[in-house]
């Protein structure tokens, strides 16, 4: 490999860091000018020091574990019910076509507008937070799932239906492999809505603990470095997630476009 391919290699490794870099260096700026007032934006070695201190010696790392708890459960749920009811739905497009409006209906209704559907039926509690969360992500998933079986190509199909392949090897070896790139769209939209309506659950609804919870005590009171620690965090943690899944999609669906 000749020294000039190096270097575009390295520099191409790097270049996801630019962002970054021009992110802290206009929040630095902006504190450094008082554009905002101070108290209200620390400087981002303060709100690294308070993410610090919180895994360090805080309560940071409870509040980040129970968020992922709260939020993988949700996930969880979500993909058991709406994975196959996806795959049912995309199978039968006149089953689909006829609860079409209904899909769609609830997808596009923010999740939160739920709260109170959901406080009702479960009260103040884990199982509320879950539960309308798992709503969000269901929906998501289950679009997405239905929509890559019905996209599944119609040549391939055929030519294993040509073969002799019965109908259940045609679903389980074409037709879900088809839809596998949409499924894993519909994933990683699901545990990103998931991670924000536990998040917006744990502000309002009751809670004790979780990131939500530390991010609305660290304003009540003025906080802002651990407010800020706090944001990063779920920021953090949303990241980590999307990226979990775009690997595993490299490295199981690797055949996706083609």
């Amino acid at each position: 490999m000749s020294l000039a391919h190096r270097a575009n290699a390295f520099g191409a490794r790097l270049r996801p860091l630019f962002g970054i870099a021009a992110l802290v260096g206009l929040w630095a700026f902006v504190h450094a000018t008082r554009a905002v007032d101070p108290v209200l934006l620390p400087s981002p070695l303060e709100a690294l020091a308070a993410f610090w201190n919180g895994l360090a010696h805080g309560t940071l790392w409870g509040d980040f574990f129970k968020t992922i708890v709260r939020t993988v459960t949700s996930f969880g749920l979500a993909l058991v019910i709406a994975v196959p009811l996806g795959i049912v739905l995309g199978s039968n497009e006149k089953i689909y076509e006829s609860i079409e409006f209904a899909i769609d209906f609830f997808r596009s209704t923010p999740a939160s507008a739920m709260f109170p559907l959901f406080l009702v039926l479960f009260g103040v509690g884990e199982a509320t937070k879950i539960a309308v969360a798992a709503f969000g992500a269901a929906l998501a998933i289950l679009f997405n799932v239905a929509y890559g079986v019905m996209s599944a190509r119609k040549q391939r199909q055929l030519a294993a239906k040509v073969m002799g392949a019965p109908r259940w090897r045609v679903l389980t070896d074409v037709i879900l492999l088809e839809s596998m790139p949409q499924v894993f769209v519909g994933m990683r939209s699901g545990v990103s809505i998931a991670l924000v309506i536990v998040i917006v659950a744990e502000m309002f609804i009751g809670s004790t603990d979780g990131l939500g919870q530390r991010i609305m005590n660290a304003q009540t009171i003025f906080d802002m470095p651990d407010m800020y620690a706090s944001i990063f965090a779920a920021g953090l943690l949303g990241y980590v997630m999307n990226l979990v899944f775009l690997v595993a999609e490299r490295r199981f669906v690797h055949w996706g476009g083609k």
